[in-house]
């Protein structure tokens, strides 16, 4: 009889034990999964982007242009990369833009105008963007959050549809900067999209060849390039804008020239530091 009930205990001790094990490799499959799908949905979120190899510039740039009309020194420009910030969960540069007109100028036409964006580190595109303008008795302040991942931008003003990787003016200077121009002819385009107060248009990039030109920077050999801005350029112009760029991996803006009504503006290169790298494209 013991010995019965001994054996009866020890089987029913054994299924029990067997459900535990069943209920609890139950479990660790569930653990498992969630956690592997956990991990999954971290990896997605890490490559949701593009990575564009950026090695054109770095925080710590700053970029200073005589902005001339004619012979006379109208004003100043300034681009810099103060930091990194982190919006939507990504490390982003803030890239400042900054026009003063001197002071000898400001009674004829005086200009305080203010850009920020801020651009995605690894996938150079903008998560938001600044515009504070004060040109004669002009104003006009405007901001705009660009939610890549919904496809929208949120702005001041209203909430609009917008394609992946959309710009504004600035971001899509130093996206044209990271872009590698050795196997392009003059008359290649590229093609961009530009988001500016309301819609999204279209920013065609015309390669217009090389040149070595010179500014108060120095002498640097250059690619020229013409963006072909419908609307919300740095400068309010009824004219072309003509970029140059050192021809060399940082593509430094050495000179931009843009026509207006009445003659023309060119900021030209007066000062630098805090390059990504060698400027191989100035001139001893």
């Amino acid at each position: 009889m013991k010995f019965g009930f001994r054996v009866k205990n020890y089987r029913k001790k054994i299924k029990i034990m067997s459900m535990i094990k069943s209920k609890n490799h139950k479990n660790f499959m569930i653990v498992l999964l969630i956690l592997i799908s956990f991990s999954g949905n971290l990896y997605s979120q890490k490559n949701e982007f593009r990575k564009i190899d950026n090695q054109a510039f770095k925080v710590g740039e700053k970029l200073t242009y005589e902005v001339n009309y004619g012979f006379i020194t109208a004003g100043y420009a300034e681009y810099s990369i103060p930091k990194i910030a982190k919006i939507a969960g990504r490390d982003v540069y803030n890239v400042a833009f900054n026009v003063s007109s001197v002071s000898t100028f400001d009674p004829f036409y005086k200009v305080r105008d203010h850009y920020e964006t801020f651009i995605d580190v690894l996938g150079i595109f903008p998560w938001r963007f600044e515009q504070h303008i004060r040109e004669g008795g002009y104003s006009r302040d405007f901001s705009a959050f660009f939610d890549q991942r919904k496809g929208k931008a949120k702005t001041s003003e209203g909430s609009y549809d917008i394609p992946q990787y959309v710009n504004d003016i600035v971001s899509a200077l130093y996206l044209a900067r990271t872009f590698d121009y050795s196997n392009m002819k003059i008359g290649d385009k590229f093609h961009l999209e530009n988001f500016y107060k309301d819609k999204t248009y279209p920013l065609e990039i015309l390669y217009k060849g090389k040149e070595t030109i010179s500014v108060s920077a120095g002498k640097f050999d250059c690619i020229i390039l013409e963006p072909l801005v419908k609307e919300g350029g740095l400068f309010k112009s009824e004219g072309s804008i003509v970029v140059w760029l050192t021809d060399d991996i940082l593509r430094i803006p050495v000179k931009v020239k843009t026509k207006v009504l009445i003659g023309s503006i060119d900021a030209e290169l007066s000062n630098y530091s805090g390059l990504a790298g060698e400027l191989k494209a100035k001139r001893k």
